[in-house]
């Protein structure tokens, strides 16, 4: 059996909504990027500490990491208090849950030679709740979806377990829950069995078949992040430039709907632009030549050849060659340790409010008051 399946969970909200780039995607060759080693890694840490937690033996993973640092401790730390937390609750009305750690899950029943891994499963009488790890910091993830009616990766997993376990357990109801510590997102989404079931044979179990079969419409969206063909879609690209739609005029122009009809598709277009860039480079860099174009040196930054030749150099003529600053507060957590950190800084440390930035009403942060900003301003 491959590592992946064919129609993953984790993949199934871009062939939900694209069902033809299931067949297009499989075609081109896995490409493991350094996010994804370190995402391995700290799901590796994340296991390891919920089953040493749980009283299980278990291997400490960290020797053999590549990208091990007191940020993944303290995310794997916190993964593991959070799975706890919902254990604990589990136990209020259930003395002893079925607590799974990495469950391999088959969704096949809905998805031909479908399957894939939860990071953590608990079944408490009529209650399955689904916990998954993540921990890339780029994509916000919802545990609602971006429909609103429950993330797809996480229902497919409860389908897996609801096959799996449904005889055993009159479940009824289904928890799914996002835990990103590096965007402080902590997100859970509940909904009935018979929603899950009705979703999984109304929408996912029709459309996985097209899927598996290469049939259907592109369609484009922002599912395409992470399509492997997302540069050269051409489904994509006529929909980015749909912006172009507008006759821009002078902005003054531009009235307050029309600048909110555009504001949903700028991050789309930059995306699609900036992955066009980097694949046309790729492609020039192989040979490939673009009309009008050539390749030339960019802005370079003079370096040092030897740093050690450059110390006994400046220091011989009686100049200090180093700068010296405050250890940035990850690295001082690394040095100190967690706790010994926490004892003698905590009370030095502040996090200050982020920059205002436009977000869409489904955004869960509260609107900030713009009096507030203009008496800050004062």
């Amino acid at each position: 059996m491959a590592n992946h399946a064919f129609l993953s969970a984790s993949a199934s909200h871009r062939w939900i909504a694209c069902h033809p780039s299931a067949r297009l995607c499989a075609e081109v060759p896995d490409q493991e990027s350094t996010y994804a080693r370190q995402g391995t890694e700290a799901h590796e840490l994340c296991q390891y500490l919920v089953e040493k937690a749980l009283g299980r033996e278990a291997a400490d993973p960290t020797a053999n990491f590549e990208f091990y640092d007191a940020e993944m401790q303290e995310s794997a730390e916190g993964y593991c208090s959070f799975v706890m937390e919902q254990i604990a609750k589990a136990k209020e009305f259930c003395s002893d849950p079925l607590v799974c750690v990495e469950q391999k899950l088959d969704y096949s029943k809905w998805v031909q030679d479908g399957f894939g891994t939860g990071d953590c499963v608990i079944v408490a009488d009529d209650t399955l709740h689904i916990i998954d790890m993540k921990y890339g910091v780029g994509v916000l993830v919802s545990a609602a979806g971006e429909d609103g009616t429950g993330n797809s990766q996480l229902k497919c997993y409860a389908l897996g377990a609801l096959d799996t376990f449904g005889d055993l357990y009159d479940i009824r109801r289904i928890k799914l829950s996002i835990y990103q510590p590096r965007r402080e997102n902590t997100d859970t989404f509940e909904m009935s069995a018979a929603e899950l079931l009705r979703w999984a044979d109304e929408v996912l179990s029709p459309r996985a078949k097209l899927a598996y079969e290469g049939g259907g419409e592109f369609q484009a969206g922002e599912h395409c992040r992470f399509c492997k063909i997302k540069e050269v879609c051409r489904k994509r690209a006529a929909y980015s430039l749909g912006l172009a739609k507008y006759e821009f005029a002078e902005p003054p122009s531009l009235t307050s709907e029309e600048i909110a009809a555009i504001l949903p598709q700028i991050d789309t277009l930059v995306s699609w632009a900036d992955d066009i860039k980097a694949y046309a480079l790729d492609r020039a860099l192989s040979g490939t030549s673009y009309p009008g174009f050539k390749l030339v040196e960019g802005r370079s930054v003079r370096k040092y050849t030897d740093e050690a030749a450059v110390i006994d150099a400046v220091a011989s003529e009686g100049f200090d060659p180093f700068e010296k600053k405050v250890l940035g507060i990850t690295a001082m957590q690394k040095l100190l340790g967690k706790a010994r950190f926490d004892e003698l800084l905590s009370g030095l440390i502040e996090k200050p409010k982020g920059k205002p930035t436009l977000a869409p009403d489904s955004d869960k942060r509260p609107a900030i008051s713009t009096a507030k900003l203009d008496f800050k301003d004062e």
